[in-house]
């Protein structure tokens, strides 16, 4: 393939696996799975252009006297890409290291490398393709030839895995690796970003459910706790990890019911002490449930105590802990995106 094509064949290649990456970090539902394949066969699929890549440009790395100043941007830009490829096969087999940072975690850091120093590297070497290189049906073949690479890997690595009995034989389609199920508090602990608060006192605390509602709703900590509804729901944490449990609380259908939902609700925003926020529709708030305890142990701090988001078939991040408020929105909440980034900079939390 001419040198245009294979550099422009890797832009668009990492562009689509940026996208999908972006897509599985707020997917935990089975029904989006396909997200992952498309980005586990796009990420399988860049070695060959890479490869292409690295075999052209070879004799001008080796010899650093025929470096220029953008060279040592090159190099970076492709030991990215390796990086950002071999981490996720190790992490689809291995899954290790544990803790923080574990695998996925490097994965990220590889893939988020490679996203600005492509960049950069588009920026300062960018050569648009002229007619001389339209693709052709060569071109196209080995287009497709690149994909089914990456689609044909994904079943040997799941062979691999089951035949060696690997621990990406166990993970979850979303690749997080399990901890602690039904354990109570004994699974892992995840702070967002800067979310650092002191345990919050019960006895002080309120739960206020406001906005697009009949009447405004505002219970201490007694009269959520004495809630007996149930849910089975797994948290799947973008760190990598999953656990499924038994949540018992309070239901966000049956706290919209009792405050009146008026004719123009539309989404239902969950509120940390933090600052941290995000929403859901109404109707995918109705099953929500605002939890108190986890098997049958009340939620310890860390775990969110007082009271905390259990949205089944979403990510974890978007389990809000802590919640002191519940508003009911008419219009979706751009405004959660910089808030989840900003929360524990701007309460005092």
């Amino acid at each position: 393939m001419r040198p245009r094509l294979v550099d422009w064949t890797l832009y668009v290649l990492v562009a689509a696996v940026t996208l999908t990456g972006f897509g599985s970090w707020l997917i935990a539902d089975w029904e989006g799975r396909l997200i992952f394949y498309a980005h586990a066969i796009a990420g399988l699929a860049v070695v060959v252009p890479l490869a292409w890549k690295l075999r052209r440009v070879r004799p001008r790395i080796v010899r650093t006297d025929a470096w220029d100043w953008k060279t040592p941007l090159s190099v970076l830009t492709a030991l990215a890409a390796i990086g950002a490829v071999a981490t996720g096969i190790f992490w689809t087999h291995a899954q290790l290291p544990t803790g923080y940072p574990n695998g996925m975690h490097l994965h990220i850091v590889c893939g988020l490398a490679l996203v600005v120093l492509i960049s950069l590297h588009v920026l300062m070497r960018l050569r648009l393709p002229t007619r001389r290189d339209a693709p052709g049906r060569r071109d196209a073949l080995r287009w497709l030839g690149m994909l089914g690479f990456g689609a044909a890997l994904l079943p040997v690595q799941e062979g691999i895995n089951h035949a060696f009995d690997l621990p990406g034989a166990r993970r979850r389609f979303t690749g997080s690796r399990h901890a602690a199920s039904d354990s109570g508090n004994a699974f892992p602990i995840t702070n967002w970003m800067f979310d650092r608060p002191a345990p919050v006192d019960v006895d002080a605390w309120r739960l206020t459910v406001r906005g697009a509602l009949a009447r405004e709703l505002s219970l201490d900590y007694a009269e959520i706790a004495s809630a007996t509804a149930t849910l089975r729901a797994t948290l799947d944490c973008t760190g990598g990890w999953y656990s499924t449990q038994n949540w018992r609380g309070v239901r966000v259908g049956d706290l919209l019911e009792q405050a009146g939902l008026l004719d123009q609700a539309r989404f239902v925003s969950f509120v940390s002490v933090t600052g941290y926020r995000w929403s859901l529709p109404i109707a995918e708030a109705r099953g929500a449930l605002l939890a108190t305890h986890v098997g049958d142990e009340p939620l310890d701090h860390w775990h969110g105590a007082p009271l905390r988001l259990v949205a089944p078939g979403r990510r974890g991040f978007m389990w809000v802990k802590w919640v002191h408020e519940v508003v009911v929105l008419t219009r979706p909440d751009p405004g959660r995106w910089v808030a989840i980034f900003t929360s524990g900079l701007t309460t005092g939390h």
